[in-house]
């Protein structure tokens, strides 16, 4: 009985530290060379007054280089003010042990794409790619995120993560806080 109990206990640890299974969206191996990248996980959603704005991002691997893709989306039937990336764009990750990590943009300047959906919405889409500094990984691996500040070409935005938040639009359970300690091994 007394192995038994040890056994259970043991099983149930090993579940609750296991890190999260690896699910990509690309993973290709070739003559030219090596890319790997995390489907997209929804790390904010904002709706208010009509208007409604979400955050996606994903980790990938280039050629042994890691880097943080993030996509902004925003849906309004107002104007919407253009944040553009340039090469001077940075990411900061301000960790809950109130270590701040810097991810640099790469050198591709971006604006964004606005279409118009048939219900007469403006829909702004941007992409930007940011590179990890040296060492920044382990510092990740260990403290959640809890605030995002993204400086673009003319403006600085805040996002504060949540440590669980239901999307409206996908229905779904995230944990933007955590979303570095449980992914990050997917490109090591």
């Amino acid at each position: 009985m007394k192995h038994l109990l040890l056994l259970a206990l043991f099983l149930f640890s090993c579940s609750l530290f296991a890190q999260k299974p690896c699910d990509y969206s690309a993973n290709v191996i070739d003559s030219i060379g090596t890319y790997k990248s995390t489907k997209e996980y929804m790390i904010s959603e904002k709706k208010f007054a009509g208007n409604s704005s979400y955050i996606f991002c994903s980790l990938a691997l280039t050629d042994g280089m890691p880097t943080l893709s993030i996509q902004l989306l925003q849906k309004s039937k107002d104007f919407m003010k253009a944040n553009c990336f340039d090469k001077n764009s940075k990411l900061f990750l301000q960790l809950n042990n109130g270590k701040i990590i810097t991810l640099m943009h790469v050198d591709q300047e971006n604006c964004g794409t606005l279409l118009r959906d048939d219900k007469g919405f403006d829909n702004r889409i941007n992409s930007g790619v940011f590179m990890f500094m040296k060492g920044s990984f382990e510092e990740l691996k260990k403290a959640p995120v809890t605030m995002m500040r993204i400086k673009y070409l003319t403006d600085t935005e805040d996002y504060i993560f949540k440590k669980e938040f239901i999307s409206e639009l996908t229905n779904e359970v995230y944990n933007p806080e955590t979303y570095f300690i449980n992914y990050l091994q997917c490109i090591e």
